[in-house]
């Protein structure tokens, strides 16, 4: 019986750190789901029979599992939930700085790097955002994914993996870099002989990441949902026009629906 309960709990923090990587992929860098307002480029949908249904199946996944432990997530006390938010966001930090680096951005490295520093020690492990109340530049995460597009390098094909979720050729090369060594959380916490750190400490930490991203989005993803004709298209479209935005730095015309208060949403229309 307790093997049989160990597994399952795998599974779900599994479940939910695969979640996490499948919508930070496209979330703003701090959770907030964003909508370019223009005609996205033409879509290279490679495999589109196959990827509804893989998409189909996912929201199966998230219907039975995240979704309810994210309304759980929302009953948890506010100061619980903002703490958690910052410490997987300082933790984010780690994979952020080298992607500045190889874009080329040294001043945002190094400012990265001086919040990364303030949050994680004056700032009690990341759970206090010292360095926003100290007036650094809002943060903005950077991933190996878009480092290849900064780069030059196409998205390729669109698809859906299972479980994963929506993702291109670029992008899924880019998230194998984290296990590869680009990630110093992942390698600290999987190959550091570390007696504080382990398997179990990394897959909650990206747990929590995706619950308080799946939290924070319940109601504009409901609304995508109740509100598109088409909900595989719409995910698509906002996936590939986010990921397009991120990788060109680009604010303008944006819808945000954004988290204002406890139970508060607003658009903003960025022009």
């Amino acid at each position: 019986m307790y093997y049989k309960l160990t597994m399952l709990k795998k599974l779900i923090i599994t479940s939910i750190w695969i979640f996490s990587f499948v919508f930070n992929a496209y979330a703003g860098s701090d959770g907030e789901l964003a909508l370019n307002k223009d005609k996205p480029n033409e879509i290279n949908d490679c495999f589109e029979k196959l990827n509804r249904a893989t998409f189909s199946f996912n929201q199966g996944i998230d219907k039975a599992i995240i979704k309810p432990i994210a309304k759980g997530y929302r009953n948890l006390p506010i100061p619980i939930q903002r703490g958690t938010k910052n410490a997987v966001t300082n933790l984010s930090t780690l994979i952020t700085i080298p992607n500045n680096v190889l874009q080329g951005d040294v001043k945002s490295a190094i400012i990265n790097t001086g919040r990364l520093v303030v949050n994680t020690t004056v700032g009690l492990l990341g759970t206090i955002d010292v360095a926003n109340k100290m007036g650094f530049p809002k943060y903005e995460r950077e991933n190996y994914g878009q480092t290849l597009g900064a780069w030059g390098v196409g998205p390729g094909c669109f698809f859906v993996l299972p479980v994963l979720g929506p993702s291109t050729i670029r992008d899924t090369a880019g998230s194998f870099a984290n296990v590869l060594g680009g990630d110093p959380w992942y390698n600290a916490s999987i190959h550091g002989n570390n007696e504080f750190l382990g398997e179990g400490v990394y897959l909650t930490s990206k747990a929590l990441d995706g619950v308080n991203f799946r939290s924070e989005n319940l109601e504009s993803l409901d609304n995508l949902e109740t509100n598109s004709i088409d909900f595989y298209a719409s995910i698509r479209s906002l996936y590939l026009q986010d990921r397009e935005n991120k990788i060109q730095n680009d604010q303008r015309g944006k819808v945000e629906v954004i988290y204002k208060d406890d139970n508060d949403w607003e658009e903003i229309d960025n022009k």
